[in-house]
């Protein structure tokens, strides 16, 4: 395996990386010249720089730190490639996005699930490239650090924590990648360019490697076998296969994960951007939730939920009041350690930028081609604080509203999540506060001046940002989303104790209302932190539920539980902590996902395809139902 080098630029990239790293921070804020320029090392001619004539044997390679740490940011600038694709199909396939009159056939397609092969977002090519990049960087970190494959030595080291970062990055392409497609091939670590990946998957059943190489733990140069002939079997992996292949490598194989970068620099945030053992956890706690895997998904949670020193009342990933009611936008605005656990950083000033709100955002030169759904902006107009009833349970049909209370969310809602502009210019907060209580008075004609003409948009990713910006932070993984995730295990989870077993549904109220599962008091939970876990606020299992008009909040009907089996409840219960991830990370990439796995082990597709419906009208709700009633059409079935 040859890799096609040049020297002087390769002098060059490093003096700007050595300098680079004297002047200030290294994020892959500065990489689209430098992480692109690593490529020339690291990636094969298709990439970049066909014509270079200078031929290097790989051993020659990654002679230094500098040139390892280049090859780190690359495959961050890789990630960062994938944002655009990650929300349109994590978000557009479900219920809270759909396209408006701007949308190109790229972005229709997707949102009527009719996507074409060509189509942009279906492409796995960019996937393809993160994943080469991993499996260059692992080979080349196991041919000159042999010892991070050595799990019996102790003494962790700089590559060894690299080496974890890197595994991490690969689990996570994979993982998202299956969840898109279905299936995904399994690519061998000897495939380092996607013109051999797509040779592989192309092939009809097995692929002839150019040249494998087997690292040995005693070194690359004592025993390591090379081989010219290996014959690779095409396979593909589902759900299933991923998550079991690689929560074992990421269990086994790794014995640390981030190199930290802020001893050098001092800035904390940069274990919030790069790959670290708490991203580690949240990523296999993921898999094995998707895995229904209960037990082992809440082990590697939990390094996320009780990651609390009482000595220095520190509650890093607790939801204690500093991101509380107004402060809760502030998580979008900058890079915080004690939401964020794993964010991708861009900046436009170093031409890291991605297309976001260019899709969401009204004001030009930005498209405005996906816009929030009715349902989605129900789910925070319809939340009411202040409300008083008046409870008859043994007469449930005498219960009323004393206070109907106020409605919005206005902490995670408008202004934050979404807004509405009429004529170029945001309607004022004050302005929709008062047009929500019109409308629960049933004052219409004011509403209509107010809301006639005005288009409803995705703002939270335009916070504090200049209309030509495109470059807000994206949060893989944050605190909130873990917790939520906890409060679905505990809905259903069920434990033997001495004998007995029982449930946990208080344990998944606490996580969803005021956070009270740990002992430290700060804690307020996910919508306590924003105002909504107070008295009838909060999210309850009584036997008698309540349902109340979205718009007044009076009573308008019950569920009566009693006597009714407990899944019952339970799947209430989720349905509520799905209301709540939607208003806690709508637009995050995560929706449609969240969807599907509720979905899948209810063993009900109707649950995904009456609420995927639902954004459509006339006959073309129903061919979407229809659609989505068979589980082959959720995925882009680009492998078939």
């Amino acid at each position: 395996m040859k890799i096609r080098n040049n020297h002087k630029t390769n002098a060059n990239l490093y003096q700007l990386i050595s300098s680079a790293i004297q002047r200030f921070r290294i994020n892959y804020n500065t990489w689209w010249s430098v992480c692109l320029g690593l490529l020339i090392l690291t990636s094969c001619e298709d990439f970049i720089h066909p014509d270079q004539l200078i031929i290097r044997e790989e051993e020659e390679m990654y002679a230094d730190w500098t040139e390892f740490r280049s090859a780190e940011m690359g495959i961050y600038a890789l990630q960062q490639n994938l944002v655009d694709q990650l929300v349109v199909l994590g978000e557009l396939r479900g219920d809270l996005l759909t396209v408006t009159e701007n949308a190109t056939n790229a972005l229709k397609e997707v949102n009527n699930f009719n996507i074409g092969l060509d189509n942009p977002f279906a492409s796995p090519v960019k996937f393809y490239k993160l994943i080469v990049a991993c499996n260059r960087l692992i080979s080349q970190i196991k041919m000159s650090h042999p010892e991070v494959v050595n799990m019996q030595e102790t003494d962790i080291n700089i590559y060894d924590r690299l080496y974890g970062e890197v595994k991490c990055m690969r689990a996570w392409a994979y993982f998202n990648a299956v969840r898109i497609y279905g299936k995904v091939p399994y690519i061998y670590e000897s495939l380092t360019d996607v013109e051999e990946i797509e040779k592989y998957v192309n092939s009809p059943v097995s692929y002839t490697d150019h040249e494998y190489i087997n690292f040995n733990i005693d070194g690359y140069y004592n025993d390591t076998i090379r081989d010219t002939t290996i014959v690779l079997n095409k396979k593909f992996l589902d759900l299933s296969a991923v998550i079991d292949t690689f929560t074992t490598e990421l269990e086994n194989e790794i014995k640390a994960v981030g190199v930290n970068h802020s001893i050098n620099n001092g800035d904390l945030t940069w274990e919030v951007t790069v790959w670290t053992n708490y991203a580690y956890h949240v990523l296999l706690g993921q898999m094995y939730l998707y895995d229904g895997d209960y037990v082992q998904a809440i082990n590697h949670f939990n390094h996320i939920l009780f990651n609390y020193s009482s000595e220095n009342a520190d509650i890093r990933f607790g939801l204690d009041d500093k991101f509380s009611n107004n402060q809760w936008q502030s998580i979008f605005q900058g890079i915080d350690r004690y939401e964020h656990i794993y964010t991708l950083w861009f900046g436009k000033s170093y031409q890291q930028t991605h297309s976001l709100q260019t899709m969401f955002s009204v004001i030009p030169p930005n498209k405005y081609m996906i816009k929030p759904t009715k349902y989605c902006i129900q789910l925070w107009e319809s939340s009411f604080n202040n409300q008083i009833p008046d409870l008859v349970n043994n007469k449930p049909e005498e219960s009323s509203m004393i206070e109907p209370g106020i409605p919005g969310d206005f902490y995670r809602g408008y202004g934050v999540s979404y807004k509405y502009i009429k004529s170029g210019t945001d309607i004022k907060k004050e302005s929709v506060q008062k047009m929500l209580l019109n409308k629960q008075t049933g004052n219409d004609i004011d509403v209509k001046i107010l809301m006639e003409d005005a288009d409803t948009v995705v703002n939270k990713y335009s916070i504090g940002k200049n209309s030509y910006a495109n470059d807000a932070n994206f949060i893989i993984f944050r605190a909130a989303s873990v917790h939520l995730y906890a409060a679905e295990i505990y809905s259903w989870w069920e434990f033997d104790h001495n004998g007995i077993i029982k449930t946990e549904i208080n344990t998944s109220l606490q996580y969803l209302n005021k956070g009270s599962y740990n002992s430290n008091p700060n804690q307020l939970g996910v919508r306590g932190r924003v105002g909504f876990a107070d008295d009838y606020e909060a999210v309850s299992l009584d036997n008698i539920i309540y349902q109340h008009d979205p718009v007044t909040n009076e009573i308008i009907g019950y569920i009566d539980f009693t006597g009714r089996p407990l899944t019952e409840k339970q799947k209430y219960l989720v349905d509520r902590i799905l209301d709540e991830r939607a208003r806690e990370l709508a637009f995050e990439g995560e929706r449609y996902y969240d969807l599907v796995r509720v979905a899948k082990r209810r063993n009900d597709p109707a649950f995904l395809a009456d609420k995927i419906a639902e954004k459509f009208s006339g006959s073309e709700k129903e061919i979407i139902r229809q659609k989505l009633m068979d589980e082959q059409n959720w995925y882009i079935n680009y492998f078939d």
